[in-house]
């Protein structure tokens, strides 16, 4: 049967706290008590540096067994690199210890700059280069540089399949040409809902729905109604019933609507964890 999971964009916002986290709450458990209240998160720090494999295993240690972490692709191969000639950069992304999540491993999200536009062959080449299994990921991440020697997380527990995500911020990627590749390469199309500043492209792709909400109205403030909230639930129940597995994460955070907003669409689809033990979710 298809998951469907709904989480937040990254866990660690100042605002958050005493709002969203209990007053008092150390700064180390914070990840113990959003994942409690979710069932998934996207580990954001990946996209501006490579973290250790240590940081990886605390972040297993301290979820639920059912919880998976997204892992966001670096800005150095997709913004700097802008995806070309990143054979080395993503082997070290890959030995800096996703892997060490195990079978909490979720998609691995891809968000391109506003500034790269849609080359068929640029993107097609990077594709082709990301592992779909585990297993192909542990071999490439032996190819990384001399950067990570004594650091590197370069095995697997288990062959498992690893997903992919692409999330474009271009208008030439309004192109049925990308929507082919990446059905072609079986990767999803991310549908971002960014207050009307980029695209918004809604195509099955892939076995895999991959949805980020960085605000309806203000990007990566605004919050969403109960209108808002049943229309995405309309649409991840339509996901789902295309057969496709279901991520969506809020990233709206600035107003610490994330994890309300998260916790309210979980609810509308039947997709909340048991209670934690620590006691009720936060209302907003």
């Amino acid at each position: 049967m298809p998951d469907t999971r709904i989480g937040i964009s990254g866990w660690t916002y100042r605002p958050w706290r005493g709002v969203f986290y209990p007053p008092g709450l150390r700064q180390a458990d914070e990840l113990a008590w959003a994942s409690r209240r979710l069932r998934s998160i996207e580990v954001n720090g990946s996209f501006y540096a490579l973290q250790k494999p240590d940081s990886y295993r605390a972040w297993s240690a301290a979820t639920p067994e059912d919880f998976l972490l997204s892992v966001k692709g670096p800005r150095f191969i997709t913004h700097m690199k802008k995806l070309a000639d990143v054979r080395v950069p993503l082997a070290n992304f890959l030995a800096s210890g996703p892997l060490a999540l195990g079978p909490k491993l979720g998609p691995v999200l891809w968000q391109l700059p506003p500034t790269l536009g849609f080359d068929a062959a640029r993107l097609e080449a990077f594709l082709r280069l990301l592992p779909r299994t585990t297993t192909e990921a542990a071999v490439l991440s032996q190819e990384h540089d001399a950067r990570l020697e004594g650091r590197a997380w370069t095995t697997t527990d288990a062959e498992r399949p690893l997903r992919h995500a692409v999330e474009v911020r271009h208008a030439s990627f309004l192109d049925p040409g990308f929507v082919r590749l990446a059905r072609d390469q079986d990767v999803a199309v991310v549908v971002a809902d960014t207050a009307g500043r980029w695209p918004m492209i809604d195509e099955n792709t892939s076995g895999l729905a991959y949805a980020r909400l960085h605000g309806e109205s203000e990007l990566y403030v605004s919050g969403y109604d109960d209108v808002s909230l049943e229309r995405w639930a309309q649409r991840a129940r339509r996901w789902a019933e295309d057969g496709r597995d279901v991520v969506v994460y809020l990233d709206n955070d600035v107003k610490v609507r994330a994890p309300f907003d998260a916790m309210a669409l979980a609810e509308r689809l039947g997709v909340s964890p048991p209670p934690p033990d620590g006691g009720p979710a936060p209302r907003a």
